[in-house]
């Protein structure tokens, strides 16, 4: 015990942790890795420009659409270099200083692109109950604001995170179960008293995700509300049909994100490599699936790259 409290912050280092009794193959499954990031930062970079200077795509609905390809890249770019860093090199410390800046953006990316899915889902009700008003309710000054105003709540909240974990001292081999550093692990690790880091961290989850969740789905309960009152079925599908995008992004947030916090809350009882294949799901596949789906589903936006790429 002696030696742990001993140990100083500075000289203190964590254990990043690939895929157990997979070492052999880690090369290649770099190379599965590589191909995610590509397809993920290329293809979100294409939509961001696409949105970005095509005039037709100035509405509310691609504007937000480029504030979750924005926050996709950030997150892709958060976990490349220790993911990478494991498959390519077999380097597996991070120092607690480049873990506590690490898990501050990727909390504070996954946090605000929850809200981003709020305001999309906010979009789709807007479309749908009040088309005729859509473009002046959501005009690019008030969606500049709500944007600015979800991104400081999740920075605000994040930025004690960092500096709450700085005060614990830390046990020799520190081994987490990621590739990367998230707060609900690293704090585990901590020998000292982490009730206030879980109380807060807690409250964050409730005031962010929890909320979110919950208005999302009371959106999409007022927009059925709105398209079963519609006399044409014709238009009922229609109207659904424009969802679908949001509705699978959803999903592909918000179910690994739920799934990865019960298997921390159960750790003792559950599999670690379904917990380390869950935390690789989380992290990597929105990014990669996010601008896959809206660019099939929209025709707008796909006929605009169709059009970019053949000059």
């Amino acid at each position: 015990m002696s030696a742990v409290n001993d140990t100083s912050f500075n000289s203190a280092v964590f254990l990043l942790t690939g895929i157990p009794g997979q070492e052999d193959v880690h090369l290649w499954i770099s190379v599965l890795f590589c191909l995610v990031f590509v397809i993920s930062i290329a293809g979100n970079s294409v939509v961001l420009f696409i949105v970005k200077t095509d005039p037709s795509l100035h509405e509310p609905m691609y504007i937000f659409l480029s504030m979750l390809a924005t926050t996709d890249l950030g997150l892709s770019i958060s976990t490349i270099p220790t993911i990478l860093g494991i498959f390519l090199f077999n380097s597996r410390e991070i120092s607690l200083s480049a873990c506590f800046a690490q898990l501050f953006f990727i909390h504070s990316l996954s946090f605000i692109e929850s809200s981003v899915l709020l305001l999309m889902a906010f979009d789709r009700f807007v479309a749908i109950r009040d088309p005729l008003r859509y473009a002046s309710i959501l005009n690019p000054s008030r969606i500049a604001k709500m944007g600015l105003m979800f991104m400081l709540r999740s920075v605000v909240l994040i930025f004690p995170l960092p500096f709450l974990l700085k005060r614990f001292q830390y046990c020799r081999a520190n081994v987490l179960s990621h590739s990367y550093c998230l707060h609900q692990e690293v704090m585990k690790m901590a020998c000292s008293d982490i009730t206030v880091n879980s109380i807060y961290g807690l409250f964050i989850i409730v005031s962010t995700v929890g909320l979110d969740s919950l208005l999302i789905l009371l959106s999409y309960v007022m927009i059925l509300k709105t398209v079963l009152s519609i006399a044409s079925h014709v238009e009922r599908v229609r109207a659904l049909n424009t969802c679908v995008s949001h509705i699978c992004a959803v999903l592909l947030f918000y179910t690994p994100m739920i799934g990865l916090s019960v298997l921390h809350r159960f750790r003792k009882s559950s599999s670690p490599l379904l917990q380390i294949l869950l935390g690789y799901v989380y992290m990597l596949v929105p990014p990669l699936i996010n601008p896959i789906v809206y660019s099939v589903k929209s025709k707008h936006l796909r006929a605009r790259i169709i059009k970019a790429f053949i000059k």
